[in-house]
Order: structure tokens, then sequence, then C-alpha cells
């Protein structure tokens, strides 16, 4: 039995392929204005050669240090969070909220507010939209605001995604986006930066590119980074992002596929956008079960789907209770832990074929 994976970006092909190569010195300057003019509002881009490396890029232009605090969601891929361990800096959980699981408002102020009481002000604000989802993002730019704190957008998952007509990405100082091979278009690899100004963009590129001084002779004046992303990728890359508003229909679909299915079984809930407000690519679909109401686990789906050949997978595991951060602060009470215990990713790739759906809903219907 063929294996049906949790999120494929539709493959890259010999016709993806054609014309990257020849001309491919244009390629990357070509892909940071293509995103530009996507995402608009005022956007300059930096590709990067991974999403983590443009977190840790945002992290250095905002002056992150050592000692410094940095706010940081709690229910998302370590990725987010790792960066700001490597500068020295301290990473300070906060919790989700039940309407988009991503970074609670509330939390995030009380938050702010304990830390300048116990003196230590927090430097910066790392925000996910996770699983495509946006995050209540106009809520928590005031916040960054009122306390003049930067703020930085997690949208790995959810380049496409947007509130009140705004793209995900484009509302904090920074914007950070990613190109993975299981992202809704990839370049087989490779990040980017968004950032508000052509200065910050340009410290990016010269960060990205060993900080090396503009001169005939290799001169630099302070520690860079090896975070370019190569012209080959950026290329793919611009043959990827023609398809994007098709892939976005694609992963749509999906989660109406899943919705279809669950409509009518209680304690069962598909994460879903809390008004119109809210637009998400579904990057994946997600489900919460609630055994104490069902006749079934998330365990149980998981295993019946893996006996198929079917992958699936529990949601994050919130950075809180990772093993390298269980001495972390932590503000929140655990319901991204809930999540985590109730919560499966399904298979959600832009690649899903009739046979594949009929494959997976025959063991879903099996349980419901």
């Amino acid at each position: 039995m063929s294996r049906i994976k949790l999120s494929d970006s539709e493959p890259i092909n010999e016709d993806t392929l054609k014309g990257v190569a020849s001309g491919y010195e244009n390629n990357l300057k070509g892909f940071e204005e293509d995103l530009e003019v996507f995402l608009s509002n005022n956007s300059f881009v930096t590709c990067t050669n991974t999403g983590t490396a443009a977190i840790h890029l945002a992290l250095i232009i905002s002056g992150i240090s050592k000692g410094d605090e940095v706010l940081c969601q709690s229910m998302t891929f370590i990725a987010t969070s790792n960066p700001i361990v490597y500068l020295g800096a301290t990473p300070i959980f906060i919790d989700s909220e039940e309407e988009t699981w991503n970074m609670c408002p509330v939390l995030l102020e009380e938050a702010i507010q304990d830390r300048i009481k116990k003196g230590k002000k927090p430097k910066a604000i790392i925000v996910v939209h996770l699983y495509g989802m946006p995050a209540k993002i106009e809520e928590i730019s005031k916040i960054a605001k009122v306390y003049g704190i930067t703020l930085i957008e997690d949208a790995a998952e959810s380049l496409g995604s947007t509130y009140k007509g705004q793209k995900c990405g484009t509302f904090g100082d920074f914007g950070i986006l990613s190109f993975n091979t299981n992202k809704i278009i990839t370049a087989n690899g490779g990040g980017a930066l968004v950032c508000k100004d052509e200065e910050n963009k340009e410290k990016a590129k010269y960060l990205s590119n060993q900080a090396r001084d503009d001169r005939h002779f290799y001169q630099h004046s302070q520690i860079g980074y090896n975070y370019k992303m190569s012209d080959i990728l950026a290329g793919v890359g611009r043959k990827q992002i023609n398809f994007l508003e098709s892939y976005i229909n694609l992963r749509r679909n999906n989660n109406n596929f899943y919705k279809n299915i669950f409509k009518e079984t209680k304690g069962v809930s598909l994460l879903s956008e809390p008004s119109n407000d809210f637009f998400s690519t579904h990057w994946l679909t997600c489900v919460k079960i609630c055994s104490n109401i069902t006749s079934f686990t998330r365990e149980n789906i998981r295993q019946a789907l893996l006996e198929d050949n079917i992958e699936s997978r529990p949601l994050w595991k919130p950075m809180h209770m990772q093993p390298v951060f269980k001495n972390a602060i932590f503000y929140g009470d655990n319901f991204s832990g809930s999540l985590f215990e109730k919560g499966l990713c399904l298979p959600s790739g832009s690649n899903l074929t009739i046979d594949d759906k009929n494959r997976i809903s025959g063991i879903l219907r099996a349980f419901i």
C-alpha cells in the first residue's frame, strides 16, 4: 500500500526546474521581489537558507543579546525558540487561547506586566500563526506597541493566510517565512525575513552573507552568518509561487473534506477560523479528540491510520513541556498542553488524490 504523508507540497518535477539553472544569478532578487508583491503592505524581503536563520537575523537586528528576555508562543515547533537561546537570551513562554490555538493576548499582557514588576522588561515577542491559522494579531500588535516591544511574526506555516485581508507576516516589525519541503510552497528548503523598511532588509542581507563589507577585497567589520539562500533554490521558489493560490485552494478543500467527515461527531473539533476576519490556508488540518465524549482517542485514530501506511502526527509538544526548556518560565494554564494530549494533525498535502481521501475516509468513518 502506498504511503500517504502528512504534508507534501506539489512535487518539484522537470517542468518546475525548466529555466531555473539558466540565468540563475537573477533568481534570488527575483524571488524576493515576487514575495514583496505577494505580501504587499510595504514589505521588504530577504531570502535565507532556512526559516530558523530568518528568526535569528530578526532577533539580532532587534538588538537581542545575552541576558535579555523574549516572550515566545509555547505552542510551536522548536525552531521558533532556539534562536533566542543562540543569542544567550531567555525565552519566556506564553500559553495559547482556545479559538486559534495561538498566543493568548491576555496572558501576553499579564506576562509583560509581571516581568516589568520583576525589573526585566522583555525586548521582543515572537507570535506564531499555527498550522496556517492567523493569531489574534491585531490585539497582540496593540499590546506590543503599548509597551514598546519588538514584534516578530513566525508565519512559517501560514504563507497566504490573512487577518482582515492583510497577509500574515506583515503586521509585526519582522515576519518569518519558510519554504521547507513540507510547506505550502517549497524551494526544497529556505526561508525569508520580512522587514518594514529597506534599511533592515539591507542589514539582514549583509549579515546573511558573512557580513562582508563593500570592498574589492574580503573585509568583515562584524560577525556574519552563512544564511543566504542559493540562486538555484530561489529559482525553484519563483516557479512554485506561481501556483500558491491553487495550492491554498487544495489545502482548504482538504479541510472541508475533514469537516464533512466529522460534522456530526460530538467530542471532535477542528481548528477553524473564529470569524470572517480570519482566513487560514489550513496548511495542516488539525482535530482535537475529547475521549471523555467519544468512544476513541487521538492515539486510536493515529494507530489505525498508521496501520494503513497513512501518516498523521500529534500536535506540537509545547515548548514549556520540552525537556530542554524544563526550567523555563511559563505563563498560562496549560491549554496548549491539553492540545498536545488530544490533538492530531491529519494528512493535508496538496497532492492528496481521490483514492488517498477514500482510504482516509474509510478509516475515520469506522470510528464515528
